[in-house]
């Protein structure tokens, strides 16, 4: 039986056959210019497309249809399909085949060659696909696309130099701000530079990465990373504070660094007042503590167990499996019964994703700046709350 690709070609050769002769019968042309007659060539096509016999249709296509002014968008059009489906080697040979026109149009060159670049880019083959695009970033019509396309190869290759060059040709040419793109890019030079203990590099990356431009969340974070790595406890502390001051949702990332300073340095009652008086000006962040503290089995510490113990007892969901407000009543065994409850949800949240993009919904383990998903830089946010849905489920079904 044809499968659902075959039936697609089958359909575009017949509309092409329909309009050869429509062209055929109507159009005006001089008797030397005529095309040959299709109908008989298309039913040989279309009968090996039916047989699935798809390579044969396809040489049969490029051996009949001439490429000029009423053909090239058919061909474009056919090789748009195959890329598509996933058939780029097709799609290749099709834009290729274009390409090797000698008479061909500019604009239609250049429409070859950025449809042939695409055919690159989806096959992996990124040196190939990178050299197309260079060239039509050259003031060619597909200019912005190509340079937006030339982003996206750097992204991958991790040549944030050349990322950061062709994002701000972008911002020029398109008329778009491109800041947080570009401050991400300084900002992956900055960690590199870090871990290879290049740090006065850094330090003037992430400069570079806020210079004039909105102050990333990740820059800040960097720049904290950079001056605990350095042992400048005291910087470090006070970037982490603001960054959990100014921005919530990343003391995922900061309170871990934080406990870790304050317990090296021996500082546990100075950590004490300094989340006291935090939770005192955003009570609404105990939440958040109870979850960083229970995901990075972090315990110990008054103020920071009683966010944990006050959030298993407000969970509703964990009231399906352990009665909390029973182990409260006890002050000795309750403590031990609540360690190991603590220990088992620490267990469920290591095994459950903590981070998930705004935008598409992709859920990772750990931050990831740019979703793998949808492309997109800072967009993920971390989970406030331990996932139970997979225990609910498996509780369902026995």
């Amino acid at each position: 039986m044809p499968t659902e690709k075959a039936l697609i070609l089958a359909g575009l050769f017949l509309l092409l056959a329909a309009a050869g002769w429509v062209i055929g019968r109507f159009g005006e042309r001089d008797e030397e210019d005529a095309p040959p007659p299709l109908n008989i060539d298309y039913l040989k096509g279309l009968n090996f497309l039916l047989n699935e016999q798809t390579d044969q249709a396809l040489e049969h296509f490029l051996r009949m249809v001439r490429v000029d002014a009423r053909t090239i968008e058919t061909h474009f059009a056919l090789g748009s399909l195959f890329r598509r489906r996933g058939e780029v080697d097709r799609a290749i040979r099709i834009h290729q085949n274009i390409i090797a026109r000698p008479d061909l149009a500019s604009e239609q060159r250049d429409q070859a060659l950025y449809s042939l670049a695409k055919d690159y880019l989806a096959a992996g083959l990124l040196d190939r696909a990178e050299k197309l695009f260079a060239r039509l970033s050259q003031g060619s019509r597909y200019q912005v696309q190509a340079i937006e396309a030339l982003c996206r190869i750097y992204e991958q290759e991790r040549d944030w130099e050349k990322a950061i060059e062709a994002g701000k040709r972008l911002e020029v040419l398109g008329g778009r701000s491109l800041a947080l793109q570009i401050a991400h890019y300084y900002c992956e030079l900055a960690e590199a530079a870090a871990a290879a203990g290049d740090y006065a590099s850094a330090r003037q990356y992430v400069k570079n990465a806020q210079a004039g431009r909105p102050r990333t969340l990740r820059g800040a974070l960097t720049r904290a990373h950079i001056a605990r790595d350095t042992n400048d406890s005291k910087t470090a502390l006070k970037l982490y504070h603001r960054i959990i001051d100014e921005n919530t949702y990343l003391i995922a990332e900061a309170l871990p660094e934080i406990v870790a300073i304050y317990t090296r340095e021996n500082q546990v009652d100075e950590l004490e007042r300094a989340l006291k008086s935090m939770l005192a000006k955003n009570p609404e962040m105990s939440s958040l503590v109870a979850y960083t503290a229970i995901v990075n089995d972090i315990g110990g510490i008054p103020v920071i167990d009683e966010c944990v113990e006050q959030y298993m007892l407000n969970e509703p969901t964990l009231g399906e499996f352990v009665e909390l407000q029973q182990l409260s009543d006890g002050k000795g065994e309750a403590d031990s019964r609540f360690a190991r409850v603590r220990g088992a949800l620490s267990k469920l949240a290591s095994a459950t994703p903590r981070y998930q993009c705004q935008e598409c919904g992709f859920s990772s383990q750990r931050l990831l700046w740019q979703c793998p998903s949808c492309r997109d830089w800072e967009t993920q946010r971390p989970a406030s709350r331990v996932q139970f849905d997979t225990v609910l489920q498996h509780s369902i079904t026995k």
